[in-house]
């Protein structure tokens, strides 16, 4: 056995915003022999991660090369806004990017959305990072539009966030090697897909055990069982039947036979 299944962990990357709680509490409580290692890695290395052969899995965000990583999508995340909680975009519900027209939208080097241009007016610079921009929202530089899971990762007292209903989404996937599906990825992926513990599938079954054959009751010797009690019984009537004619027992149809000749 090669991979994971050969090694004493299981080692799981994930990238910033995903949250992998409750996967590796279900993973603790069925393998509690095989320790679950965490790895963070920013959302653009986690590819070369895996490549690499440092982590078994990770939870990325889409795309992912699938000519070399198999990858199971889990869920779309809503994009919003980041905004300072005085600003006017929270007097409102829901925004588009055309409401964001006039706004400085900073672009953070770190970006996990598919823009071909982010709205707005641009800043002088890119951010370098996601951390960097809420810092740059916070001093009233600009705005900056994230998935939601980065918008809480981030979270600070004094900012907010609202949807943006027309702004590219972010997909986060379950991703591994294509050619390292081991048996413990195999567990990862039943656990993340809600199989049950009973569960096989994609794992080989192990071989049925052989029920030992059951011995069949011997047949009895050739002594015929006796017969019943009540069968005699029977008997022993019909031959009171052929008794003296003068007892009460007697059959009256015994007396209504030929009257015996006199010797």
């Amino acid at each position: 056995m090669t991979g994971s299944a050969a090694s004493s962990s299981f080692r799981l990357a994930y990238v910033p915003g995903v949250t992998p709680g409750k996967w590796v509490r279900i993973w603790n409580e069925r393998l509690p022999d095989v320790p679950l290692a965490l790895i963070t890695v920013p959302a653009a290395e986690a590819s070369d991660v895996l490549r690499a052969g440092d982590a078994d899995a990770a939870f990325v965000r889409l795309p992912v090369d699938r000519t070399v990583f198999s990858a199971i999508p889990l869920y779309t995340e809503t994009t919003v806004v980041v905004v300072p909680k005085d600003h006017l975009v929270t007097a409102v519900d829901e925004v588009s990017c055309a409401d964001l027209a006039e706004e400085v939208v900073l672009h953070p080097l770190d970006d996990v959305l598919d823009w071909e241009r982010p709205p707005g007016e641009p800043a002088f610079e890119r951010p370098a990072t996601t951390a960097d921009a809420v810092e740059l929202v916070a001093a009233g530089i600009g705005l900056l539009l994230v998935p939601q899971s980065l918008a809480r990762l981030h979270h600070r007292r004094d900012l907010t966030y609202r949807p943006v209903v027309d702004a590219p989404q972010s997909s986060v996937a379950l991703s591994w090697p294509e050619d390292a599906t081991t048996d413990l990825v195999e567990d990862f992926i039943g656990i993340v897909r809600g199989r049950t513990v009973n569960s096989t599938r994609g794992r080989a079954k192990p071989p049925a055990t052989a029920e030992p054959e059951r011995k069949r009751p011997e047949k009895s010797g050739g002594r015929k069982p006796a017969a019943s009690r009540s069968s005699g019984k029977g008997a022993r009537g019909a031959s009171g039947a052929r008794g003296g004619s003068g007892g009460s027992g007697g059959s009256k149809g015994a007396r209504r036979g030929k009257p015996r000749r006199k010797s």
